[in-house]
């Protein structure tokens, strides 16, 4: 008996992909292998449930692929042994009878999370080989996510895997001190995936949904996994706060539109209920982290019903707090938009100058950006104009470019007309 493929297959099989390589990987206590092989049966399933129909136990039948795969690469290996190794293990590799229930454990998608992560591992790598083995992600999928060939795509995920190979990771759940320890990694892969998903640092389109909704997926099962993390809250919280402006930010054209410019009857309430409640939960924790703040910082302007009735003093606050518990280029940046609409385009405009010399940042298009925006605030149109620019010509992303090209020309055809009111947010 089978089920029609429909809309929700591929989603489903994002859902196995890491239950199957759990599976796989625990039994054969080869991950680099177990991924090729849970990969090829993916191909097989994409191939044949689309004109077979899905089966009745579809977790079941890949697995079932991917341990023949994987018994055949083992009888390929044992090949190029001696005559008595062969004897050896062909005879512990007659059984390619698969007991699903015993081959199946529900920590094994968070054991994956935690060894793509590895801190070993560079974020590019790690957020390749979290999107491929955990997310179930195809190798060209990502390479068109990051705007790389799918060769070097390859290539970054193979180097992953050897490195996990190599380090002798074991495939067993963290113990609560490693997962303390190497949380911090967990977390931050998936706030890259889901930034990239969010705005796209590069091509033609402002967001790649594909990666944003990836994010939140693994998120959500982070959390079902560690219930009781404050910041695995938060940065769930933050995930869906922010995402629920997604419809409102671009227009028919993938255009951008700036944050006080949007139409917030299109913001998802829903995802605002939901991300504050988990944010709340977050809170009466105790601890305050960086996801947590960023996540109230996002709540605020979410629960603003109009652009003039956001609290920006609150904002203020909540940056000045995250600077002390997290301090970075972006969080000294979005401090002094904040500063700006509390105290004025001249105070933040001052705040700025320390980015000038931070080598990380002080080229960055973000940088020009706002600070086009709060001379545009203060009456410099000239400053405004060329930091604009400016701005244009530091970023890859094609959205972001004709935005701020368009801010440009439109000052330079009506000075007087410009808004004076507007920080640039996200």
């Amino acid at each position: 008996m089978t089920r029609p493929w429909d809309a929700t297959s591929e989603q489903l099989l994002r859902e196995l992909a890491p239950q199957v390589l759990g599976a796989v990987a625990r039994r054969f206590r080869d991950f680099v292998s177990a991924e090729d092989a849970v990969q090829e049966a993916m191909i097989a399933a994409f191939t044949q449930w689309p004109e077979e129909g899905i089966p009745e136990n579809p977790r079941g039948w890949l697995i079932q692929v991917a341990f023949r795969r994987m018994t055949d690469h083992v009888r390929s290996e044992i090949a190029r042994r001696e005559r008595e190794a062969v004897v050896a293990q062909e005879a512990e590799l007659v059984v390619p009878t698969v007991d699903i229930e015993s081959d199946m454990d529900p920590d094994d998608t968070l054991i994956l999370l935690f060894m793509c992560c590895h801190p070993a591992l560079t974020s590019s790598s790690a957020i390749a080989l979290t999107l491929r083995a955990v997310g179930g992600l195809t190798t060209g999928e990502i390479a068109h996510a990051f705007l790389v060939p799918e060769a070097t795509m390859a290539q970054r995920i193979s180097r992953a895997k050897q490195s996990i190979q190599d380090s002798g990771v074991p495939f067993r759940l963290p113990s609560p001190q490693e997962r303390a320890q190497h949380l911090p990694a967990v977390l931050h892969v998936l706030y890259l995936i889901f930034n990239e998903g969010y705005v796209s640092s590069a091509g033609a389109y402002l967001q790649r949904l594909d990666l944003a909704r990836e994010a939140i997926r693994l998120m959500r099962y982070t959390k079902e996994m560690i219930p009781d993390s404050a910041e695995v809250a938060g940065l769930l919280a933050l995930m869906l706060l922010t995402d629920a402006r997604r419809e409102a930010r671009t227009g028919p054209s993938e255009e951008l539109i700036p944050l006080d410019k949007q139409d917030r009857t299109l913001w998802d309430r829903a995802k605002i209920s939901e991300g504050v409640g988990f944010l709340t939960e977050a809170l009466s924790k105790g601890t305050v982290g960086m996801y947590q703040l960023q996540a109230a910082i996002a709540a605020v302007h979410d629960e603003a019903a109009r652009a003039d009735d956001t609290d920006w003093a609150q904002i203020l606050a909540l940056y000045e707090l995250l600077k002390r518990v997290s301090p970075s280029p972006v969080v000294t940046l979005n401090h002094a938009i904040a500063a700006a609409m509390v105290h004025g385009p001249s105070k933040g405009l001052e705040l700025l100058k320390q980015l000038d010399s931070d080598s990380r940042f002080g080229g960055h298009y973000r940088l020009a950006a706002v600070r086009a925006h709060l001379f545009e605030m203060i009456g410099d149109y000239k400053a405004a104009i060329e930091h604009y620019r400016m701005a244009a010509t530091r970023t890859t992303s094609i959205p972001e470019q004709n935005y701020l090209m368009t801010q440009a020309a439109r000052l330079e055809e009506n000075p007087c007309g410009s808004d004076k009111n507007r920080a640039r947010t996200r």
